[in-house]
């Protein structure tokens, strides 16, 4: 009669791990790289110092338009429309000398101006002055003034000179102008005090300027 034979018994299958619970990592290593930061590219800071550019423009166009400037000063005009010679102990001169003057207003706000005086020079030595009245110029308007200099007992010194002026055909002249009255911004107003000089070279023939140099005191 055979054996009987003896049951075997095994251990359970262990189950299949989920989703969710990992198998313990034995043995396994790690290698921890440095973190990588993006530089930034060659168009964004080109943007970045556009967009600055604009800001900065944009800035700048309203300070332009608002900051006040001193007033434009020009002699446009200047003859010698009477000339007479005392011969006497002393030789003189008479001299009567209509001149206009433009005064313009390169801001965007009103100016007002209390007078307006104007002196004459001939090599280095003032001659005499004329004086204007107030008066006003809109944004960016002009103004004419005209007045009439009466030059009386010019000496001797002078004379020579000015006779050789004469016949050369051209005369410089000195011009000194200065402004005084206030600048009109909303409701604000801001004293104002201009001072030009012009350096005037007159044609004796057909009674024009034929140079101007002005600059500011």
């Amino acid at each position: 009669m055979a054996a009987k034979e003896e049951p075997v018994y095994y251990s359970p299958v262990p189950p299949e791990p989920s989703e969710s619970q990992s198998p313990p990592l034995q043995g396994q290593q790690f290698i921890l790289l440095p973190l990588y930061r993006r530089r930034p590219s060659r168009f964004r800071s080109l943007r970045c110092q556009l967009l600055c550019g604009i800001s900065l423009v944009l800035l700048c166009v309203p300070i332009f338009f608002i900051w006040p400037s001193d007033p434009d000063i020009s002699v446009v005009r200047l003859r010698l429309n009477h000339v007479h010679i005392h011969i006497s102990s002393i030789v003189s001169l008479d001299i009567s000398m209509p001149i206009t003057v433009k005064v313009r207003n390169p801001d965007f706000f009103s100016l007002d101006y209390r007078s307006l005086v104007v002196s004459i020079g001939y090599r280095g030595k003032q001659l005499g002055f004329v004086t204007s009245h107030g008066g006003h110029l809109r944004a960016r308007g002009s103004s004419y003034i005209d007045a009439t200099l009466q030059l009386q007992g010019i000496q001797v010194y002078d004379v020579f000179y000015l006779l050789e002026d004469l016949a050369r055909g051209s005369i410089p002249f000195e011009t000194v102008t200065e402004v005084q009255g206030q600048l009109r911004l909303f409701f604000f107003d801001f004293p104002l005090k201009t001072k030009i000089s012009c350096q005037v070279i007159v044609d004796t023939d057909n009674q024009t300027i034929v140079q101007q140099n002005c600059y500011p005191e």
